[in-house]
């Protein structure tokens, strides 16, 4: 019933709007002028549904403009956070020409579903450089495992602790977590202690505002040049995507 009942509103509401319209660019007429006017729209209406539908065709690409230039306008004003922030892990080549910023969830299945691709990326495309925000907004699990991964990064292991929990398949729990992190070779205790660092908290708190500020609604998001593509993508979306980059796009 969603489905059928969004585009019929859809349709009311821009039929009433179209009406108002032109009741607004009739005001300068008498009562009678007015009511002709209106009517004479009713009846194209009735006549020709086509313009209701190129009518919200236009409103539609007004709108994906006015996001896309928000979005744009978001990602100059965020730059040094978004890209050059030192603090970030880094995978694929530090010194890239093309450089992807990718908002994940480590519980995220549709951020492990593009694991594979981004990874082909990277050995394919040798000047690519990946940059790391972990987002946890799937709750109490996300956020131990992003504090994890956070401190496996004082300890240099970073991107091997990121590669176990995206092919991970199972909760990250605490005991789940511990043996992943033993298998990369990371120090438990160490990294366990690190874990409760507030400064790491505030790194996520710092992720967490500047997915809002770029209107990030879930997982994975990336950042490429000046585009912002959310959800998951294949490698051939992604390579189209890092050569508009290349092209200024």
């Amino acid at each position: 019933m969603k489905r059928v009942l969004a585009p019929l509103l859809a349709v009311a509401s821009l039929t009433i709007a179209l009406l108002a319209g032109a009741a607004a660019i009739a005001q300068g007429f008498t009562p009678e002028q007015r009511q002709e006017i209106i009517a004479i729209l009713r009846e194209a209406l009735v006549r020709d549904p086509t313009i209701l539908r190129e009518a919200m065709t236009a409103a539609e690409q007004a709108d994906q403009r006015e996001r896309e230039g928000a979005v744009r306008q978001a990602i100059a004003s965020q730059g040094d956070a978004l890209f050059r922030d030192p603090a970030d892990p880094v995978k694929g080549n530090p010194q890239g020409a093309v450089t992807i910023v990718e908002f994940f969830d480590a519980r995220c299945g549709y951020c492990k579903q593009m694991q594979p691709a981004m990874e082909q990326l990277l050995r394919r495309q040798r000047d690519v450089r990946l940059v790391l925000k972990d987002l946890p907004i799937l709750g109490p699990s996300s956020v131990l495992a992003s504090r994890a991964l956070i401190a496996a990064q004082r300890q240099g292991k970073y991107a091997e602790l990121h590669d176990a929990l995206m092919k991970l398949r199972e909760e990250p729990a605490e005991p789940v977590l511990r043996r992943e992190a033993e298998r990369a070779g990371l120090d438990w205790a160490r990294l366990r202690r690190d874990m409760d660092d507030a400064a790491i908290q505030a790194r996520l708190n710092g992720n967490i505002r500047l997915a809002q500020a770029l209107r990030i609604e879930g997982t994975p998001a990336l950042v490429i040049g000046q585009a912002l593509m959310p959800g998951a993508v294949d490698l051939a979306t992604l390579e189209r995507m890092v050569a508009e980059a290349r092209r200024g796009g």
